[in-house]
C-alpha cells in the first residue's frame, strides 16, 4: 500500500468517524460544547494564519481562500455561541478579548496579502489563541469531570498543529530568526508531549482512542514534512506536503475532540 492511498483511506476512516461523532454532538453537555467551541476559537487562529501565509507563498491559493472563507464563518459561529460569557463576571474580560482580537484578525485576512498584513495576521493569532486559551481553561473550572481537561488538551493539540505548519510557512516565506526555529522546535515537542498524555489517560474511551491513533498516524505525515524545514523546492512540494497534512490533521483532532464531547455526559453518570 502506497503512501498516498495510505492517506487517502486513513482520510476516509476519520471522516466517517467525525461524520459519526458530530450527528451525535447535540448529546454533549453544554459546558463541554463550551469548552470544544474555545478550543475552536484557539485553534483557527493559528490555522487562519497559516492559510494566509499559504496565500502569500502561492501555496495551494485557491483552496487556502476557500478554507479562509470556511473557517471566518465557523468563527463567528462559535463566538456567537459563547456569547453568553461576555455578560458572566470573572470571565467576561476574556472573552471580550477573544472577541476584540478576532475581529482585527479578521479584517486583515481579508485583505491582500503583504509582508505587513502576514505579520499582523500572526501577531493576532497569538493574541486570540493566549486568550482562548484562558476563556477555555476558565470554563473547563466548572467541568465535574477529568474529560473536560480533556476535550481542552485534544483541541489544544489542533492549535499546536495548525500553529506547527504556520510557523514552517512563515520560515518559507523568509523569516529564518533564531527565535522563530525555536519557537517551532518547542511546538514540535509540545505537540509530542501532549499526544502521549491523552493516549495514556485513563478517561479516554475505547473510541476516543481508535481516534486518536488515526490522529498518532497522520502526525507522521506532518512531522515528516516539517522535518524538511529548509527545503523549499522550486515546485513548492515541501510546503504542500505541510499544508494538505496539517489540514488532514485537523479534521482527525477535530473527530478526537468530538468523541470526547460524547464521552463527557458518560463520564459525568459514572462519576
Amino acid at each position: 500500500m502506497n503512501a498516498r492511498f495510505l492517506c487517502v483511506f486513513i482520510a476516509g476512516i476519520c471522516w466517517a468517524l467525525l461524520g459519526s461523532s458530530l450527528s451525535h454532538a447535540a448529546d454533549a453537555s453544554p459546558i463541554a460544547r463550551d469548552i470544544a467551541s474555545a478550543g475552536s476559537l484557539r485553534m483557527q487562529a493559528q490555522r487562519i494564519a497559516k492559510l494566509y501565509l499559504q496565500l502569500g507563498l502561492k501555496v495551494g491559493e485557491v483552496a487556502a481562500q476557500r478554507q479562509i472563507d470556511s473557517a471566518i464563518v465557523q468563527v463567528d459561529a462559535e463566538l456567537r455561541r459563547l456569547d453568553g460569557y461576555a455578560r458572566k463576571p470573572g470571565v467576561q474580560r476574556t472573552f471580550g478579548r477573544c472577541d476584540a482580537a478576532w475581529q482585527e484578525l479578521r479584517q486583515v485576512v481579508v485583505r491582500q496579502v503583504s509582508r505587513s498584513n502576514a505579520e499582523r495576521a500572526t501577531q493576532l493569532a497569538e493574541e486570540l489563541s493566549i486568550h482562548a486559551g484562558k476563556l477555555a481553561m476558565q470554563i473547563e473550572a466548572e467541568a465535574e469531570t477529568p474529560v473536560g481537561r480533556l476535550l481542552d488538551l485534544s483541541s489544544r493539540q489542533n492549535m499546536l498543529a495548525q500553529r506547527l505548519a504556520r510557523l514552517y510557512m512563515q520560515v518559507q516565506a523568509g523569516d529564518q530568526s533564531q527565535g522563530l526555529l525555536v519557537d517551532l522546535e518547542q511546538t514540535r515537542k509540545e505537540f509530542a508531549s501532549g499526544l502521549s498524555a491523552i493516549e495514556s489517560a485513563a478517561e479516554s474511551s475505547p473510541a476516543s482512542r481508535d481516534a486518536l491513533v488515526l490522529a498518532k498516524n497522520q502526525w507522521v505525515f506532518l512531522d515528516a514534512a516539517v522535518s524538511q524545514l529548509r527545503v523549499r523546492s522550486a515546485d513548492g512540494r515541501a510546503a504542500r506536503d505541510v499544508a494538505s497534512s496539517s489540514e488532514r490533521i485537523q479534521e482527525m483532532l477535530a473527530a478526537v475532540t468530538a468523541q470526547y464531547l460524547l464521552d463527557y455526559p458518560v463520564a459525568r453518570s459514572a462519576r
